[in-house]
Order: C-alpha cells, then structure tokens, then sequence
C-alpha cells in the first residue's frame, strides 16, 4: 500500500527559511513531524490541506499542523517567493500557562477549520513587522545571534496569535472542496480508535461505499483505506512518544492484531514501534 512521505527534517527548535523559486517541482502529498507556518509573499499557489484547497494571496499565513496531510500546486509562470518556520510542538507545548498559549493560532484554525489566516491590512500590521525583523535576525551575526533569534521568533508568535485572538486576522473558507468528503475527513480524524470500517462510514453518511471510495480519491488525492491507515500510525507513534504502552497503542488506534500494526508502523516510519520507545 503506498504511503505518504515525511518531507522536511527539524533539528532544532524552530527554523526559518525565506525562498524565491523561479521553477517549483509539483510537491506531492505528504506529511511533517513538526509544525510549519508559510507566509506566502508572491507567485501563484494553491495549498491543499486535508482535502480543503486555498488560492493564496500576497501575505496570507498558512498554518501546517505536525501529521497534516498537504501538497501544494505552483503555477511556474512567475516567481514563488516566501517565508517558512518549522516548529517544534515541544518548543511549542513548553510556552503554554494559564495566561498565554503560543498554540492558540493553531486550536482556532482547527476550530475555524480552516488553515490559512489573511490579514486585512498588511501595511499597518504589526504582524507583518515583526515577520521582517525574524528573517533580519538570520543575517545578524552580532553578540548572542541565536538567542536574539529565539527572542525574534517568539516576537512573532505572540503577535501571530494576539492577532488571532482579537480577530485582526481572517481565517478564510474555501469553496474548493467538496463538504461531504469534509465531513468524512472530520468523523474520521475524530474516531481513530474506534473501529472505522468502510461499509460504517457509507452507512453514517448516507452514501454508497463504492460511489463515496470514488469520490474520496478524487477530491484527496488519496484513497480512503491508505488515509485512515495512515492518519492511526501517525497518531500511534504521538501516544508511544508521550509514553503509552506499545502493545496498548496498537489496539487504541483500531489495529486488530499487533502484527500487522508492527508491519505498518515499520513500513512508515522505517523502524519498530519498540525501537521508537527506546529512542524517545
């Protein structure tokens, strides 16, 4: 069964990229262990994240949560230039009290259910000013450059999500979806330990499995079988990394027998779910 690809590799807290293509490969499908922000300046881009496409404008914010399913399309006519962070979610989890929640843009997106934030007026936007001091703090090479880094960089995010929490952003819908398929996507990433069987879901959502399995790979990209696989494994190897036993995982995440569940955890991830443990 194919699979989709981890794409990207984190090796520290945060990093950050600014990018002009002149000539894009088409990205396929694919997925992160981290959380990634793009801020989109120029060029022509569709971002599709978990079934929902988005046309970008100059200066939208996409938020790419860790396990997200997502590619992108660029028309190479013209320049594609932006901005992109990759986030740890422990860098993220140790800014969380009782007064702040540096993760707070990306619970809103998820209760929006929508992934790309617009700013309404770009040019008054302290956002947008504390985004051009980050990327200035990569070519500073004075006294403590990467702490002024991390100061830079968590500059950003507080005025990413105060602007998220006073509705200063827009988090914008899309009509390019299909809402059906929207709704399966969401019963199932809400039900990933329940036993989530194809003949199930048709019956829930009033729909012919056959006819419902056609039109799954038609607006995702992916059948319907290979997401619910992969979307269990991605959230097996979370619960095994927080600390949950691996035998108990398996069975949590609908995986009838712990053989196929080892096999399919392998075949992913290119080790055991033990070797997992051991290494965390």
């Amino acid at each position: 069964m194919d699979q989709y690809s981890k794409k990207g590799y984190l090796n520290s807290e945060f990093r950050l990229f600014h990018l002009t293509d002149k000539e894009t490969r088409e990205v396929e499908y694919h997925y992160h262990d981290f959380d990634k922000i793009t801020i989109f300046i120029r060029g022509h881009v569709v971002y599709t994240i978990e079934g929902k496409s988005y046309e970008l404008k100059p200066y939208d914010i996409v938020l790419v949560k860790h396990n997200d399913i997502h590619r992108l399309t660029v028309d190479n006519t013209v320049p594609y230039e932006r901005i992109i962070v990759y986030i740890s979610p422990n860098f993220i989890d140790a800014y969380q009290t009782d007064s702040y929640d540096l993760s707070y843009c990306f619970q809103k997106a998820e209760s929006e259910h929508s992934n790309v934030l617009r700013i309404a007026t770009p040019e008054k936007s302290s956002l947008l000013r504390s985004i051009t001091r980050l990327e200035a703090s990569f070519s500073d090479e004075g006294y403590a450059a990467d702490l002024y880094r991390q100061v830079m960089f968590l500059e950003f995010m507080i005025h990413l999500n105060r602007a998220a929490r006073k509705n200063r952003l827009e988090f914008i819908d899309t009509d390019i979806c299909n809402t059906k398929i929207q709704d399966i996507l969401f019963y199932i990433n809400e039900n990933l330990r329940e036993d989530l069987t194809i003949d199930a879901i048709a019956d829930r959502f009033y729909i012919s499995k056959y006819y419902m399995m056609r039109l799954f790979k038609q607006e995702t990209g992916y059948t319907l079988g290979q997401y619910i696989s992969q979307k269990r494994l991605l959230l097996a190897k979370e619960l095994i990394l927080s600390g949950e036993a691996v035998t108990q995982v398996c069975y949590d995440c609908g995986f009838k027998d712990y053989s196929t569940f080892s096999r399919a955890y392998k075949r992913l991830f290119q080790e055991s779910p033990r070797d997992t443990l051991t290494l965390s």
